[in-house]
């Protein structure tokens, strides 16, 4: 009765899901599909996943595999991805027949097989490690956040590798769209990546979670303290996946970049925020070392782990797509105009993210990673027209790495504004809440 149960769970989720996915690219909802997915995947997370685990994904299924996160072990993964795979591609074949049509499977005009399977590997990685820590962990596990965690997951790859690859980030979509349009070509190298990228998940996973792999901590004891290796992982791990979909949205002109990095900085705060706090940018770490609550040499290590991996993900994105972009005013704009807008908003991040997660008496315990995604939503939106809302020294020097330093003088200058924002942030927190901290 319980395979039965699951799978019906798995089919249920993974038809809905992509039944979403193929009404809103048949009948063109570019700004907002992607939204809509993340959506419904985020619902139905919470609707199922006391019954099956609400994987909808045989890359999902994959990684939890490996981990022996399964009852029933690999039985349960083929089961699992047989339900999958025959519900999205009854999903196919009932969009086809509602639009008398259906979308065909390939790399973007102007983009390769390299950079749609480098997409698909990447972003179904950022997926997978995202369930992994917020659905998997033993850390988390009496946490309410994890369908919103996955869900923003969803919508962070959506826009970012979207007009790259489509952004399947699942084998079922991959296969179902390629049955679908009665093809099997693309099909093929897009699961082997997603694989790929369930399979990385996993690893980083294990380097972040030592203590979690199975017979490494007894039952009755409780999971240590992370140590700095862990911390150093996370920072440098979330500030990738964050840089990168800052490049790639840019990159492709997405139509909701400001949601999408926004919804990468969420999940990857909740996915990592019990290991590192999540800082995920120098200005951040800035703040929280001036009301001491790391020490220097903490500080100095999150600050390499955030500057490499923001020039990992700056040469990363270069590659994907071809050509760079720089940093400094808009249109119509001097620096005067640079230095108010990220001054301003880089100001409100580090004071939200000091007020949500610092304050003894207002911490937030499941919120705070969409209170602090949503100071950049605000800010990509308010100063992308003016600074281009980089809000991050780490972004800032990612994106001078990509483009090989011809807009390092200018990332000097953002650096500076932002740094300065985190300390008026951090006396902004004292006065108001020094007493609770």
């Amino acid at each position: 009765m319980f395979y039965l149960r699951a799978c019906a769970s798995e089919f249920i989720g993974t038809f809905m899901l992509v039944f979403t996915l193929g009404c809103n690219t048949m009948s063109g909802q570019v700004v907002w599909g992607g939204i809509s997915t993340g959506c419904v995947l985020m619902a139905l997370t919470y609707a199922l996943a006391p019954i099956s685990g609400a994987h909808f994904n045989p890359a999902v299924t994959f990684s939890l595999g490996v981990l022996r996160r399964l009852e029933g072990g690999w039985f349960t993964v083929a089961l699992y991805c047989a339900a999958q795979l025959a519900a999205g591609v009854a999903a196919s074949l009932c969009c086809s027949a509602l639009f008398l049509g259906w979308v065909e499977l390939s790399p973007a005009p102007g983009h390769g097989w390299a950079s749609a399977c480098a997409c698909e590997a990447l972003y179904t990685c950022m997926l997978c490690f995202v369930v992994l820590n917020v659905a998997a962990s033993e850390a988390n596990a009496d946490r309410q956040f994890y369908g919103v965690a996955i869900g923003l997951a969803v919508i962070a790859g959506t826009y970012g590798a979207g007009a790259i690859s489509g952004a399947c980030l699942n084998p079922a979509l991959a296969i179902a769209i390629d049955l679908g349009g009665l093809r099997c070509d693309w099909c093929i190298p897009y699961t082997l990546a997603e694989l790929a990228g369930a399979a990385a998940a996993t690893c980083l996973f294990a380097a972040l979670r030592p203590e979690e792999l199975e017979g490494a901590v007894a039952e009755d004891e409780d999971l240590p303290e992370p140590g700095i290796k862990a911390k150093f992982l996370s920072e440098l791990v979330g500030t990738y996946f964050l840089v990168l979909t800052v490049g790639l949205n840019v990159l492709t002109d997405s139509p909701a970049a400001a949601l999408s990095i926004a919804a990468s900085l969420a999940c990857m705060i909740f996915a990592l925020g019990d290991l590192s706090e999540a800082h995920f940018n120098p200005a951040v770490t800035m703040a929280v070392y001036a009301i001491q609550k790391i020490d220097v040499r903490t500080g100095l290590i999150y600050g390499i782990a955030q500057f490499s991996g923001a020039a990992v993900a700056g040469l990363t994105y270069v590659a994907i797509c071809g050509n760079d972009f720089a940093l400094g005013a808009a249109a119509g704009w001097s620096w005067t105009g640079v230095a108010a807008a990220e001054t301003a908003f880089t100001f409100l991040l580090c004071f939200v993210m000091l007020s949500v997660t610092m304050s003894s008496k207002h911490r937030l315990s499941e919120l705070y990673g969409l209170a602090i995604a949503l100071c950049v939503v605000a800010g990509g939106f308010a100063a992308g027209g003016v600074s281009g809302g980089s809000l991050n020294p780490a972004v800032s020097f990612g994106v001078a790495v990509g483009d090989r330093g011809a807009s390092a003088g200018q990332a000097l200058l953002y650096a500076g504004f932002e740094f300065l924002s985190s300390v008026f942030a951090a006396s902004a927190f004292m006065v108001t809440q020094g007493e609770f901290c």
